[in-house]
């Protein structure tokens, strides 16, 4: 279980704030309005009303004693920045914030943010892997040059086993899990023969996926 802050409450501060309590983690929010705070408390731990870009009042929450802290006012830049700027002047160990665009994204890493999500930018891309080739079902973006993706198993693969195939050296992926009539099998022996109706869900360097799949 984590203690977790997170700063603004719009649908993306929100969504993140109910998934974590749902989690069965320590939820503490921060907004600016009232109504906004009333309407989330059902998934949170606490909840505090004030103006984050004030230093008294971030001094005040005790910043350093939270696992995570999340700003979510990816709306408004200035307060994104002032806001990061403070939590990380008063001790927050990890500090992720949102952003809208590539320069705020740029900004808040400046400042100190530990990590940036680009919401818009992140889902797009995420859409536009799913979407954009017959092969690939599902797409997990894990570092910029690392996923995990759902694919078709390759034609040339069914019949044979994974250690026939020489998965690993020859084409330098990972298979973590097999899917067949939504049954998830994890790990894979090396004698597991690839059946022409399941996916594999295969982590790897994105340009090695993108050459497999379109071998």
């Amino acid at each position: 279980m984590k203690n977790v802050l997170i700063i603004g409450l719009g649908r993306f501060g929100q969504q993140f704030a109910r998934q974590l309590f749902e989690q069965g983690n320590d939820v503490m929010a921060v907004d600016e309005n009232e109504e906004t705070i009333n309407r989330a408390m059902p998934y949170l731990t606490n909840a505090q009303i004030g103006d984050a870009t004030n230093e008294q009042f971030i001094a005040s929450l005790g910043v350093a004693s939270f696992d995570l802290c999340v700003v979510a006012i990816g709306d408004d830049f200035e307060s994104s920045l002032q806001t990061t700027a403070l939590l990380k002047d008063h001790g927050a160990p990890f500090v992720l914030a949102r952003a809208k665009t590539d320069v705020h994204e740029k900004f808040l890493l400046r400042i100190g943010a530990d990590r940036v999500v680009c919401t818009e930018r992140d889902m797009a891309t995420r859409l536009a892997k799913k979407y954009g080739s017959d092969n690939v079902f599902d797409f997990i973006q894990l570092t910029d040059d690392y996923s995990i993706y759902e694919i078709n198993v390759p034609p040339t693969w069914v019949g044979k086993t994974i250690l026939q195939k020489n998965v690993r050296i020859k084409y330098n992926i990972n298979i973590l899990a097999t899917k067949q009539h939504g049954e998830l099998y994890p790990l894979p022996s090396a004698s597991h023969v690839f059946q022409p109706d399941e996916t594999l869900l295969i982590m790897g360097h994105n340009e090695d996926v993108k050459r497999l799949i379109n071998e």
